[in-house]
């Protein structure tokens, strides 16, 4: 509402989103229209951030070759991972499909600036962590703007991240956040695929909550 606030249904809509957002693992190779992406960038530039500073950059990466560097680096992350779990845990992990490198149509890499000037330092004097807690803010609120547009949103995380600025081709300086894939999801559901496969099921809230 024009106001600022928001009736019950809006609520009740949001929490469902919030509910739907899942990290899509598996994708349609069907391309996103052409206006999707740049409408959900540009949303996720609501985003908050310490200063204003908005230190996020937003890399999408089409050159063929860059994406192969980046598939090779999660083969390599992945085969080291595997070694670390053992027994059914071990069959468990190597049954998984970890990432959307081969499928999504939408390769977007997050970084942080460190050294942004835009907001002249103010609030991340004592605390410079915050630049890249802003750019988790974007990329969360990118991620809900592409759900509620039926896009899936997938984050790579099993890569490493100097592979990756190198690959790109960006400024060292820059720090990797987060390796997202963005497509239509092949199959939508609420419930996390960990959680379907087995691998590890939510717990209630009443195990993070403390009162001091």
């Amino acid at each position: 509402m024009s106001d600022g606030t928001f009736d019950d249904e809006f609520v009740g809509d949001l929490d469902r989103l919030l509910r739907w957002r899942r990290d899509v693992r598996r994708f349609s190779r069907e391309p996103l229209e052409p206006h999707l992406l740049p409408e959900i960038i540009d949303a996720a530039e609501l985003a908050p951030s310490v200063g204003n500073s908005q230190p996020w950059r937003w890399v999408e990466v089409r050159s063929a070759d860059a994406r192969k560097s980046v598939r090779a680096s999660f083969t390599r992350c992945n085969a080291d991972a595997l070694h670390g779990y053992t027994g059914e845990r071990a069959q468990l992990y190597s049954s998984l499909k970890l990432a959307g490198l081969d499928d999504a149509p939408v390769q977007l890499a997050v970084f942080c600036e460190p050294a942004v000037e835009q907001g002249q330092g103010l609030g991340r004097q004592t605390v410079p962590e915050t630049l890249e807690y802003s750019v988790v803010t974007a990329i969360s609120t990118l991620w809900l703007a592409a759900r509620a547009r039926g896009v899936g949103v997938g984050w790579v995380s099993i890569i490493e991240p100097e592979s990756v600025t190198a690959a790109l081709a960006v400024p060292e300086a820059w720090k990797l956040v987060a390796y997202l894939c963005i497509g239509y999801p092949a199959h939508d559901s609420e419930t996390p695929e960990l959680e379907r496969v087995g691998w590890q099921s939510r717990t209630r809230p009443e195990k993070r909550l403390f009162v001091r």
